[in-house]
């Protein structure tokens, strides 16, 4: 049985379509990633998921459960790390995990927990003195506290710098390890191409494309992409294997399916005619440009933004049990 099976899921605020027919599966152990802008009803399915939203309609199913009937037999199963969150900040590391391990039935041990947050050697730390990046750890440690089978990830690395995001990168990639499905949401595109199996990306409500990273809208198809500047290239000569070409303040961008013959004739012109191709640069689309692409050409115009999250303090009681 998947992890998690949607199947037609709708949500319907007044006259607002915030999801409009979503399916999608995650399977048992893998990381998914549901990515999309900003309104496009990307909140208000997780939400659903996690059972702080009803549907109006579709069918959900979350380790086996209807999440809108908010069964504890669930809740004891998952774990939820938001965007943001707030803890007793004069606690110390391991008294903050000991204190919601005792919300569970079977809570993993603390050790354990400390030891794939990366947090050892700051766990007598008391949390008001750890940095951004150690705080958001012990959002972790505390969606771990009951060994749950199934984590929500919400934007876990939003204003991280560089090398806090790829130690963030490193505990989610611990978390796959030990088996656990993982459901993330993100807005950073090398974030999902390095930590998920699979993404899916929802624009205006609806799942406009789904597959693993590299192949996600036919990448492995996708046109080569030439770019460069050269002065005085007003003469290019017609290439023929070249789909498009494009000019945008003096930058050159071809596009191609057999970049090799391309590059030859292009390389032989510049030589010839004694020119340089400054910044020459070859390469197929990232999952960034695919992703811009797709919900540009779904929903050119943003639809309303989603109702507000709800508030940490509630979801984070919702998880008590």
């Amino acid at each position: 049985m998947p992890a998690i099976e949607v199947e037609d899921l709708r949500k319907r605020y007044g006259d607002l379509d915030a999801v409009r027919g979503v399916s999608f599966q995650v399977a048992e152990g893998e990381v998914f990633a549901l990515l999309g802008p900003n309104g496009a009803g990307k909140t208000t399915t997780v939400e659903i998921l996690e059972g702080y939203r009803t549907r109006t309609a579709g069918r959900v199913s979350v380790l086996g459960h209807d999440p809108a009937k908010g069964e504890r037999s669930l809740k004891q199963r998952i774990g939820i790390v938001l965007q943001q969150t707030g803890v007793e900040e004069f606690l110390t590391v391991r008294e903050t995990i000991e204190m919601f391990r005792g919300y569970y039935p079977h809570p993993r041990p603390t050790d354990e927990i400390i030891e794939v947050v990366g947090l050892k050697p700051k766990q007598n730390t008391r949390i008001t003195k750890l940095s951004g990046g150690q705080k958001r750890r012990i959002d972790v440690a505390i969606a771990l506290a009951g060994d749950p089978d199934l984590l929500f990830l919400d934007e876990p690395t939003t204003g991280f710098d560089p090398a806090a995001r790829r130690n963030a990168w490193t505990v989610v990639k611990n978390l796959s390890d030990l088996g656990k499905t993982i459901l993330l949401t993100t807005h950073y595109m090398d974030e999902a191409q390095h930590l998920a199996d699979r993404v899916a990306v929802i624009a205006g409500g609806e799942i406009v494309a789904e597959g693993p990273p590299s192949t996600l809208a036919g990448r492995e198809t996708a046109a080569t992409r030439i770019r460069f500047r050269a002065p005085g290239a007003a003469d290019l000569p017609a290439l023929a294997a070249v789909e498009s070409t494009s000019t945008t303040d003096g930058l050159f961008e071809l596009k191609t399916q057999d970049p090799t013959r391309v590059l030859h004739e292009l390389t032989s012109w510049a030589i010839e005619s004694g020119r340089s191709l400054e910044g020459l640069e070859v390469g197929r689309p990232s999952l960034e440009d695919v992703y811009l692409e797709l919900t540009a050409a779904a929903h050119p115009e943003s639809i309303a933004e989603e109702p507000e999250r709800v508030s940490a303090g509630r979801r984070r009681g919702g998880r008590r049990y």
